[in-house]
């Protein structure tokens, strides 16, 4: 065999290898994702998406109220970790080439990988033990921690990949420091700016510990964000999963099937988002 067709027999030998690998990296995705459909899509109704919850162990009702209390408590946590997040990443990314600006990344890569229970057990001691009660804004809280250093780092990333030109050219007309900040960096960045909030919602949308400990669930209506407990589709999967009722666990598929495709529909839109980055730039 001459070099050449050695060449070519080891390229396809490595190519079907690769192609195996990916193939296996796919293959518990796709078991989830099957075994999740073949369970849950049978069983999502229309008062799935209508109705409260029925007394334990009748059959029939809904997650209505969970759905609209993750709504809730992801709005609120949103409105925590979004401004904040920003913030810090101009800070950074425009004046944080210091010490005091690496100290804060640290922080912030450190924060993201600390477990999602600890952050609700730190929540609980902070927000509920104090004032007696869980809450969406407790809940809200738990979840804007662990979203801030997604949204900080992502941020950051996106506007250090400005060109410092676009910035020269602002300064050149007479713009001061703050307003090239805010009217020429960010929007030059905001698709980037927006797939890392995307991004770190996704990341908050399905957990459970941190609301166990802040907005513990409630199977009924209720609109207060700071004072009693609220509702959560992952809450409700988790009581659900665990129940001794039939009907309570094939509620639970469908619900993380709706939960999973809320998750989808948000990847999706980041994609679409982050194709127009380079244009952005």
């Amino acid at each position: 065999m001459n070099s050449y067709a050695r060449r070519r027999a080891v390229d396809r030998v490595m190519a079907g290898v690769c192609l195996l690998c990916t193939g296996l990296a796919l293959l518990p995705l796709a078991a989830v994702l099957g075994y999740l459909l073949f369970k849950g899509l049978t069983f999502l109704t229309v008062d799935l998406f209508t109705q409260l919850p029925r007394p334990a162990g009748d059959s029939g009702g809904g997650m209505a109220n969970a759905m609209v209390g993750s709504l809730i408590v992801l709005a609120i946590a949103a409105v925590i970790a979004i401004p904040a997040g920003i913030l810090a990443a101009i800070y950074l990314s425009e004046f944080g080439h210091n010490p005091f600006g690496q100290t804060v990344r640290f922080v912030a890569d450190v924060l993201t990988g600390i477990p999602s229970i600890t952050v609700g057990v730190f929540v609980y001691a902070v927000l509920v033990l104090p004032f007696h009660t869980f809450s969406a804004l407790a809940g809200g809280a738990a979840l804007a921690i662990i979203m801030l250093p997604i949204v900080v780092r992502s941020t950051e990333q996106m506007l250090s990949l400005i060109p410092g030109s676009l910035r020269e050219a602002s300064y050149a007309l007479g713009a001061p420091r703050w307003k090239t900040i805010l009217m020429v960096v960010l929007p030059a960045a905001r698709a980037g700016v927006a797939t890392g909030i995307l991004l770190a919602i996704a990341r908050v949308a399905g957990e459970t510990a941190p609301l166990l400990f802040t907005a513990f669930g409630n199977r009924f209506w209720h609109w207060s964000i700071d004072h009693g407990p609220i509702a959560a589709l992952p809450l409700q999967i988790f009581t659900y999963a665990i129940g001794p009722y039939e009907s309570w666990h094939r509620q639970a598929w469908a619900g993380a099937l709706v939960l999973v495709a809320g998750v989808t529909l948000i990847s999706l839109t980041v994609r679409l988002v982050a194709r127009r980055q380079p244009q952005q730039v």
